[in-house]
């Protein structure tokens, strides 16, 4: 028969093992994105997605975000993003759930008010090693002590209808190339909600009724055009674009990335257009 010292010893080291146990079992559940726990992954999985910035915490003050501030992390550990009122660039390299940011670029409007609070705020914030914690589709990045943070959501698709896409590449069939150097960057659309596209195709403004039916996009009829002369890449482009919207596009939405298409697989990409800016971005120390 078992003292009661025995029974005591067994009962601690049984309670030892399934302690044992449930922590062996633990170390490989850690969920990925969108799985609702708020743990990470080893690798803290950000390249290529992008983010709508909420709002960034300093030395325990929490300012909301405006409208169009957003970040999105490359596949080539660079980010890139949006303050609100300046568009800004950095480096990120990535161990575990640590992600280290160094700052290189923004550029250099004068913000006021609200929006030149924020932006400080969000360049302390945004910086050196900051912790990763994944949330569903949110995704909090904090300073190592705690004191820093800036809240980001997962950016959701932007609509095809009222956003500026700025053309910026070609597609043939599995093949995407980027403009040939000296189009200038005009070449962008718009398709309005009374069903009208209109924009720059490279040389002249234009506008035309178009059509939209599930994935496929019609421009209708003869566009109406301004009789511009242009440098002769602008002007290839032009003759390019135009040929390609003469028939029905099947269009594809990434975030802020827009491909158009014909049944052959020739056709364009767009990238929404940021707000546009008067000066070149310059280093900021």
């Amino acid at each position: 028969m078992q003292t009661q010292t025995q029974r005591i010893l067994a009962s601690a080291a049984l309670v030892l093992l399934l302690a044992a146990c449930g922590t062996e079992g633990g170390t490989g559940s850690a969920s990925g994105p969108g799985s609702g726990s708020d743990t990470v992954s080893p690798e803290l999985p950000v390249a290529g997605t992008q983010w709508t910035i909420g709002a960034v915490t300093v030395d325990g003050r929490r300012s909301a975000a405006p409208d169009g501030a957003r970040v999105e992390f490359g596949k080539d550990g660079r980010a890139r993003g949006n303050t609100g009122c300046n568009t800004f660039g950095a480096t990120v390299a990535v161990r575990g759930e640590t992600l280290t940011v160094s700052p290189q670029e923004i550029t250099q409007i004068g913000c006021t008010g609200a929006r030149g609070s924020f932006e400080a705020e969000l360049v302390k914030a945004f910086t050196g090693p900051l912790t990763g914690r994944l949330k569903g589709e949110s995704l909090t990045l904090t300073s190592a002590d705690g004191r820093s943070a800036v809240e980001l959501a997962a950016e959701k698709d932007l609509p095809l209808r009222g956003t500026t896409w700025k053309i910026d590449g070609l597609v043939s069939g599995e093949t995407a190339s980027s403009l040939q150097p000296g189009t200038g960057g005009k070449a962008r659309l718009v398709l309005g909600a009374d069903g009208r596209v209109t924009g720059n195709l490279g040389c002249n403004n234009f506008s035309a009724t178009a059509r939209v039916e599930g994935t496929t996009l019609k421009v209708e009829g003869p566009a109406a055009t301004t009789r511009m002369m242009c440098t002769t890449p602008q002007m290839q482009l032009e003759t390019q674009l135009y040929e390609l919207l003469d028939g029905p596009l099947t269009y594809r939405i990434d975030h802020r990335t827009l491909t158009l298409t014909n049944a052959s697989g020739e056709g364009f990409t767009a990238r929404a257009a940021e707000a546009e800016k008067a000066v070149k971005p310059s280093a900021r120390p």
